[in-house]
Parts: structure tokens; C-alpha cells; sequence
């Protein structure tokens, strides 16, 4: 039982992989893709942004209509999706079906997500529920993190569709191992939507999505400007801001790691010290930012 769940949970964690990794992949290769569609980089941003704006406005929606079918039928679905729409993109030589073939699986974006850590979280005691889902997000952390520089490598080592190719393979990899070792997992207790959507009268339910909003908005709007912050105001070169950006992408995994181990054992004081070690992190970053032993 236990090694059948700790293979449910790798794949489910490598489905994860695939979904981030096609949605934050292409931005390490958008002035590469720019060039090949004959677009400005702001229009190729579109890319990144409209897949973003699907996942947001299915998000509330999506996960719930599919809720009463059965997971793994649904996963193969989304996955499908995603192996179709990675393919167009590699052979499209119009940007109006390249984007088209990324807004399309972006809807389908939450709906694997979501069943991920649900189907995570089941398929282990209740104690024993947050470590099997930061497990599952560690999938979320190299998608967006890892994943960049993997496809920017690709990309300039071979060619752009190569690049391309690497995010049909990962899901077309996730899809056929679902397939043949993920179990059928049927809804034996279908709620109604009404049931569903009764968890918003529950004012822990928006506490905790303004919480996950802000704290997202605090990691992942630094992050984004991350190596332009280095760059500019810290006058590092540039193989100094690469290393100390895979050095955050491992620290980002580890921290999942970590992370599941402290919710299983102190869930409470764990979410409650996050942001203050976060905020004291981010003052130092600021008052130490004239610091730098590599400045060139």
C-alpha cells in the first residue's frame, strides 16, 4: 500500500511538473519566440498572460463541474488536453494558433491541480495528508522555477521546438504512466454544487484565500523581478544572478519539503511564522542590498 501510494504520489507530483512547466515554461523563451513569429515581446507575453487569465477565470469553475466524474478519467482528459496542445505548438508557424493552442489547456489548468492534491491528501492518513500534498507542490516549484531554465537550455542548445517538444513529452510521459499504473478512482459520494459551494459561507475559506493571495503576490512578485533587482541595484554579473537563481530554485524545493514535514507536526505555528520569516527576509534583502562579494 505504501509504495503504490508513494507511486501515485510521484506521478501526480511529475503531472504537476508538466502543467507549471508549459505554463512558466515559454517565458525564459520569449524573445527566442518573438523573433520566430515575427511579434514584439509584449505580444509574445501573451503567451503568458492569457494562459494566467484562463487558469484564473476557470479556477473557480472548471474543478467543480468535473467533481463527479471519475479522477482518473478526468486526469488522462486534462492531460490530453495539454499533450494536444503542446504538439500544435511545436509545428504552428501562426501565432494565432500558437496562442490559441495555449489558452485552450489552460482552462483545463485547474482541474488537474486541484485533483492532484486532493487525490494526494486521500491517499494517506489524515496526519499524514500535508507532507504527501508539499510533496505534490514540489511538482508546482520546479515548473515554475526549475522549469525555465531547463526549456531556456533546450532551446539554446538545439533549437525552438525542441524547447516545445519538452513540455508535450513531460505531460505525453505523465499521460501513459497514469494510464497503466494510476487505479481508477471513482466519486462514491457526489456532493451537489450547492454542497460545494457552501464552503464559501465559511469565513476561514476567504481568510485563507486572501492569505494565499497576498502571500503568493509577496513570493512571486519578487521573484519575477528578482534578477533585474540583482542586476541593477546589486551590480551582479550575469553568471552570479544565475547561480543564485538555481540556488532559489533548490532552496524552493527543499522548502517544500521542509515545509509538509513542519505542517504534519505544528501546522498552526508553521503557517503563522511564514510570513514573519518572509517579511524579516525581505528587510534584509533590502538593507543589505548594496553587499555583494561577486560584483563585477
Amino acid at each position: 500500500m505504501a509504495k503504490r501510494n508513494n507511486l501515485l504520489i510521484f506521478i501526480l507530483t511529475i503531472g504537476v511538473f508538466g502543467i507549471l512547466n508549459t505554463e512558466m515554461g515559454v517565458i525564459g523563451i520569449l524573445p527566442s519566440l518573438a523573433d520566430h513569429y515575427n511579434v514584439s515581446v509584449s505580444q509574445a507575453g501573451l503567451l503568458v498572460s492569457l494562459f494566467a487569465l484562463g487558469v484564473a477565470i476557470s479556477g473557480p469553475i472548471m474543478p467543480l463541474l468535473f467533481s463527479g466524474i471519475d479522477r482518473k478519467k478526468v486526469m488522462l482528459l486534462v492531460l490530453g488536453v495539454f499533450v494536444l496542445g503542446n504538439t500544435v505548438s511545436i509545428f504552428t508557424s501562426n501565432f494565432t494558433i500558437l496562442l490559441i493552442a495555449r489558452v485552450i489547456p489552460a482552462f483545463f489548468h485547474p482541474i488537474y491541480c486541484s485533483l492532484a492534491f486532493t487525490v494526494a491528501a486521500t491517499s494517506v492518513s489524515k496526519e499524514e495528508a500535508p507532507k504527501a500534498v508539499s510533496k505534490v507542490f514540489i511538482g508546482v516549484s520546479a515548473g515554475m522555477v526549475v522549469g525555465v531554465p531547463i526549456v531556456s537550455f533546450i532551446a539554446g542548445e538545439t533549437s525552438l521546438q525542441m524547447a516545445m517538444a519538452f513540455f508535450a513529452i513531460v505531460n505525453a510521459i505523465v499521460f501513459i504512466v497514469t494510464l497503466l499504473f494510476v487505479p481508477s478512482m471513482p466519486v462514491k459520494e457526489r456532493l451537489s454544487y450547492g454542497a460545494q459551494l457552501s464552503v464559501l459561507k465559511n469565513s476561514m475559506t476567504w481568510l485563507s484565500i486572501v492569505a494565499v493571495i497576498l502571500l503568493n503576490s509577496a513570493v512571486f512578485g519578487v521573484y519575477s523581478y528578482l534578477a533585474e533587482y540583482l542586476k541593477t541595484v546589486t551590480n551582479m554579473s550575469s553568471n552570479s544572478i544565475s547561480f543564485l537563481l538555481f540556488i532559489y530554485g533548490g532552496a524552493n524545493i527543499i522548502g517544500n519539503i521542509v515545509a509538509g514535514k513542519l505542517l504534519t507536526h505544528s501546522a498552526i505555528k508553521t503557517v503563522i511564522s511564514f510570513p514573519i520569516v518572509l517579511g524579516a527576509v525581505y528587510i534584509i534583502l533590502f538593507f543589505t542590498r548594496q553587499f555583494n562579494p561577486w560584483q563585477s
